[in-house]
């Protein structure tokens, strides 16, 4: 007597697998799509960065100024290019800015470089006025000495202003030393942007 299978068959297996699609999930209803990344912004510069960006900006204009060739409006000139740094300076600080109480700090400093030092840049400006060698000593060492002055001042008072002071307590005696180590190692610095700014006026 024969027994029958009665467990269904298999359906044969086909000689290759199909391939398989991968679906992806659907987002959940309400779910807001995450924005694509975004590289983080640049650091803002520092202040101390801004500071001496003010400076180095009004450096060249001393230089230009300086090269002014009529003996005393140079000076003015000059001048009031460090008015506009130290009202820029005090601007960055939150510091109230006097332009009467400025140019007295500003003549006071300049006072402590020596009765040697400030002759030989009068005696540069006035050189200007003689045609030829006086005319050309005066372009060269005028600005020099105007854009190593305005280095050294910016120096000071972002030193000072850096550390919490203000116009009306900046006291100048006090501060005439480290002026004048500043004054001399801006004198080598700002021949060298000088150089640079040349060169990139022949490029």
């Amino acid at each position: 007597m024969t027994t029958e299978n009665t467990q269904p068959r298999q359906p044969a297996k086909q000689g290759r697998d199909e391939p398989t699609i991968e679906v992806e999930p659907e987002p959940k209803a309400g779910a807001k799509p995450e924005p694509p990344s975004r590289p983080e912004p640049s650091a803002a510069p520092s202040r101390v960065g801004r500071a001496e960006a003010i400076i180095r900006r009004n450096v060249l204009w001393s230089l230009g100024a300086g090269a002014v060739p009529i003996p005393l409006v140079d000076a003015i000139a000059v001048t009031g290019v460090q008015m506009k740094m130290l009202s820029e300076l005090s601007e960055l600080y939150g510091v109230e800015f006097t332009k009467d109480i400025a140019q007295k700090l500003v003549t006071s400093l300049l006072s402590s470089l020596g009765g040697l030092t400030l002759g030989a840049s009068i005696g540069s400006s006035v050189a200007k006025l003689i045609p030829g060698v006086g005319t050309a000593l005066g372009i060269v060492t005028i600005p020099i000495f105007a854009g190593a002055f305005t280095l050294a001042t910016g120096k000071v008072f972002m030193m000072h202003f850096e550390s919490g002071g203000t116009l009306l307590n900046f006291d100048p005696v006090a501060m005439r030393a480290y002026f004048k180590r500043e004054f001399e190692r801006a004198k080598e610095t700002v021949a060298e942007v000088r150089e640079e700014a040349k060169s990139d006026e022949r490029a």
